[in-house]
């Protein structure tokens, strides 16, 4: 044989049945390894394979680099999908080290314009917006009354119904029972009406006339809000419980959410009840919540100092940047100087989206967190990955889940099961929404300008643009609906938004105002 040919002994081991088969060639540089193989589980090692890796190593500079057709990473017809965790990165990198640079450049233009004592607070704007914040539960204890006397009237109502038909309710109402609980419900819905409109209604009175600061009136007429969908929530929740509590049809006791027999109505018709719901990160009312077993207080401390560093991050920000830019922005709003208003809106949507994202933060992510750790709340879904949206509607349903839970369950899906076609039950929901909106952001800066309502209101026809790109399987059409998505945020929404009531803000109270009474034009500081 060939001193280049390979040659094996085999040497078997009858003992332990194992047999080792030895390998050597002759031509290789190193000394050849032994190959194990038995029924022990041992590893083997191909000699081919150990042959070809000696001869790489002989041979450096043979090696078939090019062995196999292959498409560039980011082609379409790649086989898989590459990770952009690096570009999110450098995307996380750009945007603190371009905003960072902007402030910079803010300060050793203006300097310094923090100002701790600078404050706008008048005694007035904290003394009414206490009141108003101590005055909203007396509302709640309006609806609790009046849910307890109708209670009392389910409790008194039930025996003589039970008496006329069977205990399991086997039966449907009859006619004249369904007519007496409309009645009863008309009369509960005027007074509930009645009571959570004269709250807000009031609220928004003090609050446009005389409360001058924005953040506390924002802050009054967001409770007054908070309290009047919750008690929305608490009516209609009990008035499905109590017709399910008169005139159960057989089965539907066992069909309700299993929770719900943790407290079964009328038990939930207590104060303490409606008061953890007043209390509860949510605006959807259940008799029974999933609760935490203890409150981990390093974990409400840690959600706490959250809040407070993104709030004064959130001060600094907007007192610092985005006021200066607001306010180079009067004159060439005023006349109407387009390119000028165009470039301003660029130059504001960066700091608007970092104001806006650590908003977000401290209030989805720290706030309700923290409140949820205190009340024992366990179902902690505020929010989903908002930000991968492949269009408006997805985003709208993802970003303020308790808003979104609210109107699917008390206005969308009601009109969807008396025969209302989807786009009509949307129409409804965006125009309460756009009417809330509004309120929230025309009544504290006291200019009803009806820029809030048109956002919210023209997104209809943008959802209908996307939707269509939501139910695309390619990832093209998910990219484009999600493009649109964040131009129409950050720079056609929010900044927009920002401008017009900045502006109209000035025209009544600022620079523009007085300009305007003294005849000339508005001027600003130069950028």
């Amino acid at each position: 044989m060939s001193t280049a040919t390979t040659t094996g002994t085999t040497l078997e081991n009858a003992a332990n049945g194992v047999t080792r088969v030895v390998h050597r060639a002759a031509a290789s540089p190193e000394p050849a390894e032994r190959q194990v193989q038995g029924t022990n589980g041992s590893a083997t090692i191909d000699p081919a394979e150990q042959l070809r890796k000696s001869f790489r190593k002989k041979y450096r500079h043979i090696e078939a680099i090019h062995s196999e057709s292959r498409p560039s990473c980011l082609s379409h017809d790649t086989t898989e999908t590459p990770s952009f965790l690096g570009f999110r990165n450098l995307m996380v990198i750009v945007l603190v080290v371009g905003n960072l640079r902007l402030v910079i450049e803010n300060i050793q233009k203006y300097g310094v314009l923090i100002c701790i004592r600078c404050h706008d607070f008048r005694k007035q704007d904290v003394q009414l917006g206490l009141a108003l914040y101590f005055l909203i539960p007396c509302h709640l204890v309006l609806a609790y009354l009046i849910e307890l006397v109708a209670a009392h009237q389910a409790q008194s109502s039930r025996p003589h119904i039970s008496r006329r038909k069977s205990q399991d309710g086997t039966t449907s109402p009859t006619e004249d029972m369904s007519k007496k609980f409309q009645r009863t419900w008309k009369m509960i819905w005027v007074a509930h009406a009645v009571n959570v409109t004269i709250a807000l209604a009031f609220t928004t009175w003090i609050v446009y006339h005389h409360v001058h600061h924005p953040l506390i009136g924002t802050l009054a007429e967001t409770h007054a809000i908070i309290v009047w969908l919750k008690t929305a929530s608490y009516a209609f929740t009990n008035r499905d419980l109590r017709h399910a509590y008169l005139h159960p049809v057989k089965g539907e006791l066992d069909a309700l959410p299993e929770i719900y027999k943790e407290c079964p109505y009328p038990s939930n018709i207590t104060f303490s009840n409606l008061a953890y719901f007043w209390w509860a990160p949510t605006l959807v009312y259940q008799p029974a919540y999933p609760r935490t077993d203890k409150i981990r207080w390093v974990f409400v401390f840690k959600r706490v100092g959250e809040v407070i560093c993104l709030s004064v991050f959130i001060w600094f920000c907007s007192a610092q940047y985005a006021t200066p830019v607001l306010r180079n922005s009067l004159d060439k709003i005023a006349s109407l100087d387009v390119p000028s208003i165009i470039e301003r809106l660029l130059k504001l949507s960066t700091i608007s989206l970092v104001i806006w994202l650590a908003g977000f933060f401290a209030l989805f992510q720290s706030f309700l967190n923290a409140l949820a750790e205190v009340t024992r709340f366990g179902d902690r879904s505020f929010y989903d990955a908002w930000w991968n949206s492949e269009g408006l509607g997805m985003y709208w349903r993802t970003w303020n889940k308790p808003v979104y839970q609210f109107f699917r369950r008390h206005v969308y899906s009601p009109m969807r099961s008396r025969g209302y076609p989807h786009k009509t039950a949307s129409f409804a929901v965006f125009v309460i929404s756009a009417i809330l909106h509004e309120i929230l952001v025309g009544v504290p800066t006291h200019n009803l300008i009806g820029v809030a309502f048109l956002g919210m209101f023209l997104q209809l026809p943008l959802i209908q643009i996307t939707q269509p790109l939501e139910k695309r399987k390619s990832s093209s059409g998910k990219l484009l609906g999600n493009t649109i998505f964040w131009v129409s945020f950050t720079i056609f929404g929010q900044p927009f938004a920002a401008l017009m009531y900045f502006y109209a803000w000035q025209a009544k109270y600022g620079s523009v105002s007085k300009a305007l009474a003294q005849n000339q034009p508005p001027t600003c500081p130069a950028i």
